[in-house]
């Protein structure tokens, strides 16, 4: 997958529906079939950062908008308003490490299931092309 970024920026907020000081994505690199890649720049005045490393809450949210990046470059694509999603659950989570600040996150979600408004994912975060973090989540899709 190439790691240059196709929107990074004010543009990922066209993708997502969280705002500063929530927004924990800066960088969308595209989608290929069933996945989507997407990466955070971890800096220390992030909300989720501590003693210099993002906190479990900030990776699990990392997920969660990378998740929601995808459906909003989708969305977007096709000239439609973005959806809200919400996290319905996160299975099998493991957290190796806590990234320190400065390290650019580098994350995979791939679509195992979309049934209806229902989509359930995996997940994983590679800092410095270490596997930091991975989960499966299911996610609702809020369609108006």
């Amino acid at each position: 997958m190439n790691r240059e970024a196709v929107i990074q920026g004010e543009g990922i907020l066209n993708l997502i529906p969280q705002r500063p000081p929530i927004v924990m994505v800066d960088s969308f690199f595209g989608f290929e079939e069933n996945r989507s890649y997407s990466g955070l720049t971890v800096t220390t005045d992030n909300l989720f950062c501590e003693a210099g490393r993002l906190q479990e809450p900030g990776i699990i949210e990392h997920i969660a908008q990378s998740a929601a990046a995808r459906i909003g470059f989708i969305y977007t694509r096709q000239g439609e308003k973005v959806p809200l999603g919400f996290i319905g659950s996160v299975d099998k989570l493991k957290i190796y490490n806590l990234p320190e600040a400065g390290m650019k996150l580098f994350t995979e979600i791939t679509v195992v299931q979309e049934v209806f408004d229902i989509t359930l994912i995996s997940a994983q975060v590679k800092a410095e092309e270490e596997l930091i973090a991975e989960c499966k989540m299911k996610i609702f899709i809020k369609k108006e």
